[in-house]
């Protein structure tokens, strides 16, 4: 039987990933609404209610209202799979990073409300919870975080201005330092102390880099690089998306090879002579970054069982190419 779903705002940069692929799965039935009637609340109301999923492509204020028409829908209410920030730390939310602990991923499966995580977030985490999870990394940790992504997560304005060559080759930005990636960051890592993030874009399209500095010397088990990659190999084995794999002897990396995929991929660069440590992950920020992972999410949600995956949405998931 098919699966009827809406996408609130399907003609964003995330909507459209994820619309282009849905439209050719032969067990999904895409809903729409035609362009003037997509902020009219009677007209998105009456489409939800024939929804077995909402996903809501929006800012965030647009998102909270969507979450109110669903919320006044009693019996009829559709689930609800939010891609913006607006709910990712909010109580009654489930948080959609499969990968982040044991049986999170039953737990989206069964869940009404699930919030897609950010693009910078999904990579600060997936190095960061496990670390802290196994005691190497004390949750009071002066955590620092510094990222570079492409354009395209920067949104229409910013993608044209690349796009008509005004902007600029590299920019630093957020140096208020109350990026909105900051608190499910907090959360999910399982640190008590917020950490210092300083994100970047750069002149290329997709793709991301997010890596955590640390003095090895100043943790208080002492690890080496080698500690490190083992802890985050043992959370990560067996995982369909997220690989742990050897640092570059060069001690370079590149931002775009997964562009494409749903793959994030994890390197610990250390030097234990000198005790220090770089961690590195890499990752699509439109893939695993934000449309990949919805696609992810909408195959456990679309799923009784976890380890079924009837829906078989991998097929538009996969590692390699995502059409």
């Amino acid at each position: 039987m098919s699966a009827k779903i809406f996408i609130d705002g399907e003609s964003g940069t995330t909507g459209l990933g994820i619309r282009a692929r849905l439209e050719i799965h032969p067990e999904i039935e895409l809903l729409s609404l035609p362009p003037k009637q997509r902020k009219d609340p009677g007209a998105k109301q009456a489409l939800m209610e024939q929804a077995d999923i909402v996903v809501l492509c929006l800012p965030d204020a647009a998102a909270r209202e969507s979450v109110a028409i669903v919320a006044s829908m009693g019996d009829r209410r559709p689930r609800i799979l939010d891609a913006s920030s607006a709910h990712r730390v909010a109580k009654g939310w489930t948080y959609g990073f499969p990968e982040l602990g044991s049986g999170q991923a039953e737990t989206i499966a069964s869940a009404k409300r699930v919030a897609n995580p950010g693009c910078y977030a999904t990579g600060a985490i997936a190095l960061l919870r496990p670390l802290v999870d196994k005691g190497l990394l004390p949750a009071d940790f002066p955590v620092s975080i510094h990222a570079v992504s492409g354009y395209s997560g920067g949104g229409k304005t910013m993608i044209l201005s690349y796009e008509r060559g005004e902007a600029p080759s590299f920019e630093a930005y957020a140096l208020g330092l109350e990026h909105k990636h900051v608190p499910e960051i907090e959360r999910y890592a399982r640190l008590a102390r917020r950490p210092i993030f300083a994100p970047s874009v750069g002149n290329f399209a997709q793709g991301m880099l997010v890596c955590v500095p640390l003095f090895l010397g100043d943790l208080r088990s002492k690890p080496r690089g080698a500690d490190l990659e083992a802890a985050l190999a043992a959370h990560y084995a067996g995982g369909q998306f997220v690989k742990v794999v050897p640092a570059e002897s060069s001690g370079k990396i590149e931002p775009q090879s997964l562009n494409g995929t749903n793959d994030l991929e994890l390197r610990v660069f250390a030097n234990d002579a000198t005790g220090h440590a770089i961690l590195v992950a890499k990752l699509d920020n439109l893939g695993k970054g934000a449309s990949g992972a919805a696609l992810q999410n909408l195959n456990l949600m679309l799923t009784r069982n976890p380890q079924d995956e009837s829906m078989d949405l991998k097929a538009f998931v996969c590692s390699g190419q995502i059409m």
